[in-house]
């Protein structure tokens, strides 16, 4: 008995760790970077099943997302229009992307571009720009919007917190 009871526990403990990759190798891996959108538009994103690709964060949400588009057709997400700004402002090939945001006025996803935002909105990262097809008074360019993220004057910094929400 004695001699069997080491044999019964390594042969436990393997079954264990392999009934834990098994289980791993299951689930359905995050998307960070979806390849092969040769139509170059924004994709259905789904909600749970995406990742920013910038800060790490989950996609739980349409509004506030955005998305660039590689000529190649590599699509990255993003759940605020802050972190594309911060990985739009570290990447070569800026110029031949195609950007999207997701429209509070619309519910769609436009041309960052050709976009407005706003700056007061609650955003999933706090960076506060919420996009637009609409012009509205106050509202910047996405030129703007990725100057005042590198710049630090979104609604992380408690300054401008207070000086665009008065707290």
């Amino acid at each position: 008995m004695k001699k069997i009871l080491p044999f019964l526990t390594i042969i436990i403990i393997i079954a264990i760790i392999v009934i834990i990759f098994l289980s791993m190798s299951n689930k359905k891996q995050m998307v960070v970077i979806h390849e092969g959108n040769h139509t170059h538009q924004a994709i259905d994103i789904k909600l749970n099943h995406f990742q920013d690709t910038q800060c790490g964060m989950t996609i739980v949400a349409n509004k506030h997302s955005a998305q660039a588009v590689s000529p190649e057709g590599k699509t990255w997400f993003f759940d605020d229009v802050g972190c594309l700004a911060l990985w739009y402002n570290n990447i070569k090939f800026q110029k031949d992307l195609i950007l999207w945001v997701y429209s509070n006025d619309t519910n769609e996803y436009i041309d960052a571009r050709t976009a407005w935002f706003n700056r007061t909105d609650t955003t999933p990262m706090g960076h506060g720009f919420g996009a637009f097809k609409e012009k509205q008074d106050g509202f910047i360019t996405f030129e703007e919007v990725t100057l005042k993220v590198l710049r630090g004057e979104d609604l992380r910094n408690p300054y401008i917190r207070k000086e665009l929400l008065g707290k």
